[in-house]
């Protein structure tokens, strides 16, 4: 790589992923052993956002998905997504979770594998939610945070701090912005200094997304994708890669391999897509059923 960003960064690729292999479930196995993953997000102006992550997660491989959501629209949800079971949430006037809403969430905090908190959030109202879930959660549970539940966690990195090893945030550069109290143009000059510096504070995985996408660990491990598609850059594709690296981290993948994974395999399903519709207007909820036939390709022979 002659970029002097990408100094001492590795390239994801097919070569990375099959010395990085997933792991693969037992022919006799059952459901569970491909663990639980539980996404919490929506609200009434955006309630596919968590559709079209717990699908991701399915397609990904994992064995059982439960979706939370504001109770006005978890009945619809429970049709669009027959696979999941669906948790109606107490909701504000304004149709979002209300902050009431984790007492209704612990025991099913208690029994996931994986959760994912943030598709479809409101910033503005949430805040309160995402500290409590966060606070709530078990600390053997592996963490996604993706959208608004990243507001504010820069002041309370704690919240993400405390499952070390085991959470992985999917910025894009208006939400590490946020997340860093940094103009975005900053964010944007230096993608890269911006995800180790929040790598380092939340003690997380970073994945930051844009035209390339960096993964970067705490300690300084950097993987980079340069395999996306300007076909993804559409409503709720970010969605749909949260729920692939949750379904990934669900299956007892380590978080820095289940979000190189989810990157490339999300890149990848857009270039499918892209050869067989066209380079733009494929949608984000064509792209989980790219995915088993991805991971199929990349599967050890």
């Amino acid at each position: 790589m002659t970029d002097p960003l990408q100094v001492g960064a590795v390239a994801i690729d097919p070569d990375w992923l099959r010395t990085h292999p997933l792991p693969q479930p037992d022919e006799g196995g059952d459901k569970d052993g491909r663990g639980s993953v539980l996404v919490i997000g929506g609200c009434a102006e955006v309630p596919g956002a968590v559709r079209l992550a717990g699908e991701a997660a399915l397609r990904a491989g994992a064995g059982r998905l439960r979706l939370a959501t504001a109770r006005s629209v978890a009945p619809h949800l429970a049709l669009a997504v027959p696979e999941s079971l669906v948790i109606a949430l107490d909701e504000t006037e304004t149709g979002c979770i209300a902050a009431t809403a984790p007492a209704a969430l612990r025991e099913k905090l208690a029994h996931c594998d994986t959760l994912l908190l943030g598709p479809g959030l409101m910033a503005e109202e949430e805040a309160a939610l995402t500290a409590e879930v966060l606070t709530d959660v078990q600390e053997g549970c592996a963490v996604v945070l993706d959208a608004a539940a990243l507001s504010g966690l820069a002041a309370q990195p704690e919240l993400v701090r405390r499952h070390r090893g085991r959470a992985v945030i999917t910025p894009h550069a208006g939400e590490m912005a946020r997340l860093l109290d940094l103009p975005r143009d900053e964010v944007e000059a230096d993608p890269l200094a911006a995800a180790h510096r929040a790598a380092e504070h939340l003690a997380c995985v970073v994945v930051m997304k844009g035209s390339r996408t960096h993964v970067v660990a705490p300690g300084g491990i950097v993987l980079v994708s340069d395999h996306g598609h300007v076909g993804l850059a559409t409503s709720g594709s970010g969605d749909t890669l949260a729920g692939m690296i949750a379904g990934l981290l669900a299956r007892g993948t380590a978080p820095l391999t289940a979000a190189a994974w989810g990157v490339w395999v999300h890149a990848e399903a857009g270039h499918r897509l892209a050869r067989r519709l066209g380079p733009l207007g494929f949608l984000a909820r064509e792209l989980p059923g790219e995915v088993p036939a991805i991971l199929a390709d990349l599967a050890p022979a």
